[in-house]
């Protein structure tokens, strides 16, 4: 008999992938040393992130199919090789003063890297852990979050050390093995098999509901609740980003922080994003996945129309911070509720299919509120529009529960008439 391989190495596989591609969180890093090098505007360099975060979604939606069928594996070193290309490649146009070309190699050839790498190791997680969604892909994707905090430092001290165009090729030296290793070691789960203690009375898999229905990612997307996850991502992604672009700035406009203040506070936010991650996912594993959805709107909607008037330095930063840790955990519950919505057939490619929100919400939260905040001199109203924003999500939740509610009784009637 084939040993079947220890699911705890296999999250670990899972996160060693999205700390890797997660880095792209410190890109804000580079931006100063490129502008200064090469005299490019801060917007040329910035938009490189925008590029790539694009491309993540994008290669996202249309190589969830690929990561089913060829498995996470496959997958896995597809996505190395992209990403390790576009960091490698990233020192090249660097060292011949090309933006262009690092547009190409760290936006599109990186951001595809990223996008594949993302949703690589997700279904083979659900599947491993069918007693624990939230907990196992909160872990990886947690990952992801956690990145900026590692390479932040190391990327800045590495200019430093021996320059841009070599710090490019180090870190893509290292993203390369780690990545390739925990690629290798990736696979799914036996057919039919189930952790142990499954089947035993009063365990976790006995208590949780079965999944809602077992669907391929082109049925999934003629379904109104598939287009209303996508629609509560891409608000909650919209806000977040739109808090992270903003949040030095804001917090020394509104809450009167100094210039170091606010950069701590931006530090900080990145742990909440990162612990969000895994602690929501967690929490969802025990109340359930709509109602960690429907929490997360009822606390960022009373939360944006708090904001503006948040004077007091202490309550405007704890009040990001649990934004933040709700951004986090918008990512990291959606695998999971992926599963429980549509079973595990197809999970990847339908995962993909819903990142395309991110894709789109990295390119409109950006855009809405500095557009506002230079038309009104303010980011007060913006706020306010982002609180609506959220209230229409709260109210597309509660249509999702009960759309649910619904199905679950036409599927106990089904199986009623079956047995009579």
């Amino acid at each position: 008999m084939e040993k079947v391989k220890n699911r705890w190495l296999i999250a670990a596989a899972a996160v060693g992938i999205h700390i890797s591609i997660g880095s792209v969180y410190s890109w804000s890093v580079f931006t100063n040393p490129l502008s200064e090098e090469h005299g490019w505007g801060l917007t040329e360099v910035s938009l490189t992130f925008s590029i790539a975060i694009f491309f993540l979604g994008l290669s996202a939606a249309f190589m969830g199919h690929f990561v089913e069928k060829y498995g996470p594996r496959a997958s896995g070193l597809i996505a190395t090789a992209f990403f390790a290309i576009g960091m490698i490649g990233g020192g090249v146009a660097n060292s011949i003063g090309s933006l262009y070309l690092l547009y190409f190699f760290y936006g599109v050839m990186g951001g595809i890297g990223l996008g594949i790498g993302y949703i690589t190791p997700v279904s083979s997680l659900v599947k491993w852990f069918p007693d624990r969604r939230g907990l196992a892909t909160g872990l990886a994707i947690m990952g992801f979050g956690f990145a900026s905090l590692i390479a932040s430092p190391i990327i800045d001290r590495l200019i430093n050390a021996v320059g841009i165009s070599n710090t490019f090729y180090t870190l893509g030296t290292i993203y390369l093995l780690l990545m390739l290793f925990s690629s290798l070691y990736l696979a799914p789960p036996p057919a039919g098999w189930q952790p142990e203690g499954t089947g035993k009375k009063g365990s976790e898999e006995r208590r949780r509901p079965a999944d809602l229905s077992q669907l391929t990612a082109n049925e999934a997307i003629k379904t109104v609740r598939f287009w209303a996850l996508w629609v509560m991502l891409f608000i909650n992604v919209t806000c977040g980003i739109a808090i992270i672009s903003v949040a030095s700035p804001m917090g020394q406009e509104i809450a009167g922080l100094t210039a170091t203040a606010a950069a701590t506070m931006v530090g900080i936010m990145g742990l909440f994003n990162g612990f969000g991650r895994i602690g929501w996912a967690t929490i969802s594993d025990y109340i359930g996945r709509p109602n960690v959805y429907t929490t997360f709107f009822v606390i960022q909607l009373i939360a944006f129309l708090l904001l503006p008037n948040l004077t007091n330095p202490w309550l405007f930063q704890l009040t990001i911070f649990i934004i933040l840790s709700c951004y986090g955990g918008g990512f990291s519950s959606i695998p999971a509720y992926i599963g429980d919505m549509f079973g595990t057939k197809q999970l990847g490619a339908i995962h993909g299919y819903i990142l395309t929100a991110w894709a789109a919400a990295g390119l409109v939260g950006p855009i809405v509120v500095s557009n506002i905040r230079e038309a009104t001199n303010s980011y007060s109203l913006t706020l306010y529009i982002f609180a609506g924003a959220f209230a229409v999500a709260l109210a597309v939740s509660l249509l999702v529960r009960m759309n649910i509610r619904k199905i679950r009784n036409e599927n106990q009637d089904e199986q009623r008439i079956v047995k009579a």
